[in-house]
């Protein structure tokens, strides 16, 4: 009984000393340029909240544009889950 004590210790511990480990790296920081974001694949997307990224202005499309949500925004999701969340929805599909 004594060994399986210690042992759940000594994996407890462990654990503990990798959560800290982890917390405390650097996490790595991608510089986005104006008018963009990093998305959850670390890629460096349009920010359609920025000016001239949001809405339509009744021309074209702009470059990249995956879906145009039921608000009128522009999305530049590269997924389909969450698109268009806050918007209502998407209302069209882009594609290239």
């Amino acid at each position: 009984m004594r060994v399986r004590a210690g042992l759940f210790a000594l994996i407890f511990a462990g654990s503990l000393i990798g959560l800290v480990q982890a917390a405390s790296a650097p996490a790595t920081v991608i510089a986005c340029g104006g008018g963009t974001y990093e998305n959850s694949d670390g890629i460096c997307i349009p920010d359609p909240s920025a000016p001239g990224g949001g809405g339509s202005d009744g021309g074209a499309i702009p470059a990249g544009v995956t879906a145009v949500c039921r608000d009128g925004d522009y999305s530049y999701s590269t997924h389909h889950s969450g698109t268009c969340s806050g918007h209502g929805g998407v209302s069209q599909w882009v594609t290239s």
